[in-house]
């Protein structure tokens, strides 16, 4: 099956970058660079995933999740 996740990268001061995923709670990781941290990720999820099957609770994901960035200039 096939799931799908939005994830949040930030970059860290020290350097590199956290990862986390929004309708995983819990769900953080990081990287030293973008690619890195987006692997990170995948192995997280997959992890994350794994302990609700063995819970047997629901697995989330955002196939219906819509995301848009929105700038705003304040005066």
């Amino acid at each position: 099956m096939n799931y799908n996740y939005k994830i949040h990268l930030q970059k860290e001061e020290e350097g590199g970058f956290m990862v986390t995923v929004p309708s995983l709670p819990g769900c953080i990781t990081q990287g030293d660079d973008l690619e890195e941290a987006i692997e990170m990720a995948k192995e997280a999820i997959q992890l994350y995933i794994e302990e609700l099957k063995e819970r047997g609770e629901k697995i989330p994901d955002d196939s219906n999740t819509f995301e848009y960035s929105l700038n705003l200039a304040v005066a």
